[in-house]
């Protein structure tokens, strides 16, 4: 079975979906809700042939750099690493506890992680920074950033928006995690992004938007945005749902504060292996 199958894909998306609920059960103080919706962008930038890496090493000249601007949502990208070979998998079993360097916030002290991820609203401007570096050197290496829909109100977003537009960084893809869940309530009652493609488009990117669920549609439209080297920085909008899966959790209004009761979460294990 290739990596690029199909049957693959799926079968790893809802292995990391357990695997995110055991970390968060062992882990309760890892934010489960914002980890849960960009599970497949994450096995589809590494289990789909999108990004070029090299676990044995992580910071290779030959990388794509991939960004995860909201470090907070990305533990499910501990049993990926570690799957992959980035870090031993016995790490998981020490998340948030003593010795282990995998924390309820990464940072790059984790191999496979690029930056420090606790402030919000950086890691768009790290990663226009990082393209303009490629361009400049004539390297042909891409960059990868993942943000939240939330993330989108830091005015340091919209700067990186307009440099990126302006400078034509076709090397810079940007996907949204759009879970349509802030932390204090649902995106759109606080600061709407939307038309969110429209507005992509108007500072000089190409935009598109998939249903961030479907890993195989998922991997698709990133494969050709990494293809199109046509002048201009490219959008994913991937429409999710925050905490993905589970009762109680999946879209609801204060689901980025709320932590299932264990109970549910070795119900939802057993339930669905």
């Amino acid at each position: 079975m290739t990596m690029m199958d199909s049957n693959f894909l799926r079968d790893k998306a809802h292995w990391v979906w357990r695997e995110t609920l055991a970390i968060h059960r062992r882990a309760p103080e890892t934010r489960l809700a914002s980890s849960l919706s960009p599970i497949e962008i994450f096995v589809a930038l590494y289990y789909g042939g999108v990004l070029d890496f090299d676990a044995s090493e992580p910071l290779s000249e030959t990388r794509d750099r991939c960004i995860i601007s909201k470090g907070h949502g990305s533990i499910c990208m501990y049993p990926i690493l570690a799957d992959l070979g980035f870090f031993p998998t016995e790490e998981l079993q020490r998340v948030c506890h003593a010795g282990g360097f995998l924390g309820g916030i990464p940072d790059p002290i984790i191999p496979g992680y690029e930056t420090v991820n606790g402030s919000l609203g950086h890691g768009l401007g790290v990663a226009a920074g990082t393209a303009l570096a490629l361009n400049r050197k004539g390297a042909p290496q891409q960059v990868f950033v993942l943000t939240g829909d939330g993330e989108l109100h830091e005015g340091a977003c919209w700067e990186a928006i307009m440099f990126a537009g302006q400078h034509g960084l076709d090397q810079l893809n940007l996907i949204v995690d759009n879970n349509k869940v802030a932390m204090l309530g649902y995106t759109d009652d606080i600061v709407t992004n939307g038309p969110l493609a429209q507005r992509l488009a108007a500072f000089g990117w190409n935009a598109v938007e998939v249903d961030g669920h479907d890993v195989e549609a998922v991997r698709a439209a990133l494969l050709a945005m990494k293809a199109d080297r046509g002048g201009k920085p490219k959008a994913l909008i991937a429409h999710t749902l925050k905490g993905h899966g589970v009762p109680g959790l999946e879209n609801a209004a204060l689901s980025h504060i709320i932590n299932p009761k264990p109970e549910l979460i070795d119900t939802l294990l057993a339930e669905r292996p």
